[in-house]
């Protein structure tokens, strides 16, 4: 089965699943089932429950699919790490200021470069492990 198929089976699973398990909550907003209708009212419900679920039902799935072929290990739900050092946090702290001042534009691969050089320099501190989705 090659990548597109695999996601293709993802995409028509999680939606399949998403259409024999939904529960539709009672709409608790009188003036727009008035306005709008039950029918139309219903769609709405069904389709803001898709988009909520989209992230972790179909988004994640499809990303760790696509990763899958790239990288060497691809996870969902993985913990980035537990520890920083003081130069990286620098350059992170340093690399946000100049954007949010608009003094520079973003560039991933030299702000990357930049955190790269100074990983490992500095005393090391401790920080709350961060879950990330991929």
């Amino acid at each position: 089965m090659d990548q597109t198929q695999k996601v293709e089976a993802v995409l028509k699973n999680s939606l399949r699943n998403k259409f024999q398990s939904y529960d539709p909550k009672p709409a608790s907003m009188p003036f727009h089932t008035r306005l709008l209708g039950k029918d139309r009212m219903a769609l709405f419900s069904f389709i803001h429950s898709l988009n909520t679920n989209f992230g972790t039902s179909i988004f994640e799935p499809v990303a760790l699919e696509l990763a899958s072929n790239t990288f060497k290990e691809a996870k969902n739900q993985a913990t980035a790490g537990s520890k920083i050092s003081d130069a990286a946090q620098r350059v992170i702290q340093d690399i946000m200021d100049a954007l949010s001042a608009a003094h520079t534009r973003p560039n991933k691969t030299d702000e990357v470069e930049a955190i790269r050089s100074v990983c490992l320099k500095g005393n090391m501190k401790i920080v709350k492990p961060t879950k990330v989705d991929i």
